[in-house]
């Protein structure tokens, strides 16, 4: 599993990706990421972080799994109440965040916009002075509306709290943050419940 991993990182790195692209497609940390792209296939030398990489593509690739999956989300996200905007975390929470603005619509009766969130890590030219992504003006705007935040997975809560940042900057209002998975344990992040499918816990 680890020489794939690896060889997964190192191609996807051929393919100019950087290192936050490969920690979201391998669903792993970003020092994770980084070991990974250091080592050789044949040898595995440097001790790996401590981390838990996470296939979820029997629920990603099909449709009516990831209906079933982002329906459950959007009912934890409606018992922080009412929910105007759905802030999809590029790339692998656009897909949830999209079905659930469809749920949440059918489940209250009313109109609820999707928006886009591009994280900082995404960057190739990153000004670490700005430690924050960006809202595609693409989608739906977050001002003034009440938001929920979601994506695949919370490994350390950096990505959530850039995002819940940006929306309160915006002039909107996190309500909670939605994930398939939570590695990190969190209830909460800057005071905004998180509500996760899986938690995973260290023993």
């Amino acid at each position: 599993m680890k020489q794939k991993l690896i060889q997964k990182a190192q191609e996807l790195r051929s393919h100019g990706f950087t290192t936050g692209e490969i920690a979201d497609e391998l669903n792993v940390s970003m020092d994770t990421a980084r070991w990974l792209t250091l080592q050789k296939t044949a040898e595995v030398k440097a001790e790996a972080p401590v981390d838990f990489a996470i296939n979820w593509k029997s629920i990603g690739g099909n449709s009516t799994r990831l209906s079933y999956v982002s329906g459950a989300l959007s009912d934890m996200a409606l018992s922080h109440g009412d929910v105007d905007t759905i802030v999809g975390i590029a790339v692998s929470g656009i897909p949830f965040a999209t079905v659930m603005a469809e749920h949440v619509e059918d489940m209250t009766g009313e109109d609820t916009s999707l928006a886009i969130f591009h994280p900082q890590k995404h960057r190739k030219d990153v000004d670490e002075s700005n430690d924050e992504g960006t809202i595609s003006t693409n989608f739906g705007t977050v001002e003034g509306k009440k938001v929920v935040i979601v994506d695949d997975v919370i490994t350390s809560g950096k990505t959530a709290k850039e995002v819940i940042h940006t929306v309160k900057d915006l002039g909107g209002e996190p309500t909670c943050v939605t994930v398939l998975i939570d590695k990190a344990g969190l209830s909460e992040i800057e005071g905004v419940p998180v509500e996760s499918l899986i938690k995973v816990s260290r023993l």
